[in-house]
């Protein structure tokens, strides 16, 4: 099909704006399917997974494609669920227009925010569909109004092509018929459309459909505008790709008969096929039973079947050109972000860029075979769903699995239990605290045993004082003079230190930021051992920290908190309760950003108490600013559960 004939564009909103029902009354009205499927009874086309049949809820974009007077329209219905956002991310990198969908009963709300935002990040054409207008106490009237107030003037209801209001926005965006409408001469109906497709294309104009999803209403207009209004894959935004070897950017060139270059956006578990590529054509030609070039890894792979789909239904194609938005079954080494491109013009596009996991929850499998499963199942998972990040808290111990949500831990916890059959206990992580000294200390460590033939023997005087702030975690100085120990068993000594230092001293958390120096010592000619100053050593460790005014360390988090102005006062008094320090403020477009230090243990929970204070309005990001001492009173009280701990279990 000519490139000149196709459609490909994205729904996005808030949760619960009617995304998948239009999306169904969009195949319905095409005629590509016999029936429309209902949210409710979860037998819509794009929420196909089990867990979101059950939910009643999109958890991942889907793809679905469908003919509309000569043209092919491909669409992308995406969650709206914040947790779900990189799915949107995913998606948008597919698309060259958009539709934003808005529930006339609720009006404009974070995900309509937060759709508005990402689509001027990337500078796609969109129309808007203000939905639900069946429902009662609705007003169309009102929600245009916070479009114009919110994001642009420009927000105009499309009632009809040759309405006043229409033709002087058209006449608006085009000198000569902004002269020939000034004349008083009348402008066709072409010629506005015309210019309000420029308009679209350049982002100076964003046409408003209104109607109902569920009744149908509207959506033929709908279907109308994205023919007439949002761009072909010839006219999309520019792309810049960098060049493979020498890394020099360029502008991509779009169309059917130029070098091929498509980028992976996504990557998909069938239960049948196995893994499939989601990659949408930027130009050239991609043939069934071919190879491509994965310019991002450097490898050539080779392709089978090519196919369209339709939620899980998937149609064979023999060939995808410029355009074209396709899965590719069992590539062995493409993953998302992946350029595939030509081999003699290799070119890389920029990769995704997901939100940063911010909620985490230790996991563990309950039972041994469980255990064997749970990596290939998370790998699994992690492969589809790049947000979501599973790693191994070497202090802890703990394997932790973290991502943008409560919801989205939750969900993906269900698909471990459901898809693969891992039974696991899901936890509050422990925070990884450290040990510390604040004084010096100089103490004997002496290991001796005899219990008939050779003994053990080994006897260490070690000094202990803090380093410096920044210069280091652990340094250890042998000041041994004279024999008193012999060099051979000196490193025996250092590992026993460290040895003890890892398994801490007053908490069973690991020391940092001392200095321990060997000054003096004994042996025996016949007891003494490599094992003996080992133990001697980690033992003078042990007790030289009691006696030099050990103290428990931290983790304090750098946290950007993002919220609406009406908020600030909530969020700077809930900052301080904490135990955090606002930092500083800035101001990020329409939003305000606080800045602040807080402690890790009081930010596990923070996801669903940042969107119950803001109303879901809010947003943060943190990542690891320091260490510092914990207040006496927490100190004392996991210095006493770890040794009531410690008691019990040598009992």
């Amino acid at each position: 099909m000519d490139a000149k004939l196709k459609r490909n564009f994205i729904l996005l909103g808030h949760a619960s704006s009617g995304k998948t029902t239009l999306a169904e009354s969009i195949l319905f009205l095409c005629q590509a399917t016999v029936r429309k499927g209902d949210v409710a009874g979860g037998t819509t086309a794009s929420d196909y997974n089990p867990d979101e049949i059950e939910r009643k809820i999109s958890i991942n974009l889907s793809l679905l494609f469908c003919n509309y007077k000569g043209a092919r329209f491909q669409l992308i219905d995406t969650p709206g669920y914040a947790d779900f956002i990189g799915e949107v991310i995913s998606g948008l990198r597919a698309v060259d227009g958009a539709v934003v969908v808005v529930d006339s009963s609720s009006g404009i709300e974070l995900g309509t925010e937060r759709a508005w935002e990402l689509l001027d990040e990337q500078n796609i054409p969109r129309l808007i569909f203000i939905n639900k207008l069946d429902k009662e106490n609705t007003s169309e009237e009102k929600i245009i109004l916070e479009f114009k107030e919110r994001f642009s003037n420009k927000c105009l209801p499309l009632k009809a092509i040759n309405s006043q209001e229409i033709i002087e926005a058209a006449a608006e965006l085009d000198d000569a018929l902004l002269e020939k409408y000034l004349e008083g001469k009348e402008l066709s109906s072409e010629e506005v459309k015309g210019a309000l497709h420029k308009g679209v294309l350049s982002g100076k104009i964003f046409p408003i459909i209104s109607g109902s999803a569920l009744q149908d209403k509207g959506v033929k207009e709908l279907l109308d505008a994205i023919i007439d209004f949002l761009p072909n894959p010839l006219e999309r935004a520019p792309i810049l790709v960098a060049r493979a070897d020498s890394k020099e950017e360029k502008e991509l060139i779009f169309g059917e008969d130029k070098s091929f270059s498509a980028f992976v956006f996504k990557t998909v578990s069938d239960p049948y096929i196995g893994q499939l590529t989601l990659l949408r054509l930027f130009s050239g030609r991609l043939a069934a039973n071919s190879a491509v070039y994965n310019a991002t890894a450097n490898i050539r792979e080779r392709i089978g079947s090519i196919y369209m789909l339709k939620g899980k239904d998937q149609t064979l194609l023999d060939y995808a050109s410029c355009g074209d938005i396709v899965a590719l079954a069992k590539l062995k080494s493409t993953h998302a972000s992946d350029s595939l491109t030509d081999e003699k013009e290799t070119y890389l596009f920029k990769p995704l860029v997901l939100p940063e996991p911010v909620m985490s929850a230790s996991i563990k499998p309950k039972t041994r075979a469980d255990e064997e499963k749970i990596s290939l199942a998370l790998a699994k998972l992690m492969a589809d769903d790049k947000s979501l990040k599973v790693s191994r808290d070497n202090q802890t111990k703990e394997e932790i699995l973290s991502g943008v949500g409560s919801l989205h831990l939750e969900v993906m916890v269900a698909r471990l239990r459901s898809r693969f059959h891992v039974d696991l206990e899901l936890g509050k992580p422990k925070v990884p605290y450290k040990e510390t000294i604040k004084g010096r200390a100089k103490v004997q460590g002496r290991y001796k045993r005899q219990s008939g033939g050779r003994g053990q023997y080994g006897d260490v005087w070690i000094e202990v004082e803090p380093l410096p702030k920044g210069t280091g975690d652990f340094e250890f100085v042998n000041k041994i003079f004279g024999g008193a120990i012999p060099r051979n068993y000196i490193p025996a000594v250092e590992k026993g230190v460290r040895q003890a230092c890892s398994e801490g001293a007053i908490a069973g958390y690991p020391l940092t930021g001392l200095r321990v120096i060997l000054c003096d010592g004994s042996y025996h000619a016949v007891d003494s051992s490599d094992m003996a100053f080992q133990i001697a050593g980690a033992m003078a460790l042990r007790k030289a920290v009691h006696e030099a005014a050990p103290t428990l360390l931290e983790p304090i988090m750098d946290v950007e908190i993002l919220v609406c102005e009406e908020f600030m006062g909530q969020i700077s008094g809930d900052v301080n309760s904490r135990r955090g320090k606002v930092m500083g403020m800035d101001t990020k477009g329409k939003y305000q950003v606080i800045k602040a230090r807080i402690p890790l243990a009081e930010m596990f929970q923070y996801a669903n108490d940042l969107r119950s204070m803001t109303g879901g309005r809010g947003t943060y990001t943190m990542h690891l600013a320091d260490y510092e001492e914990v207040p006496h009173k927490i100190a004392s009280t996991i210095i006493s559960q770890y040794s009531a701990q410690r008691q019990q279990h040598e009992e």
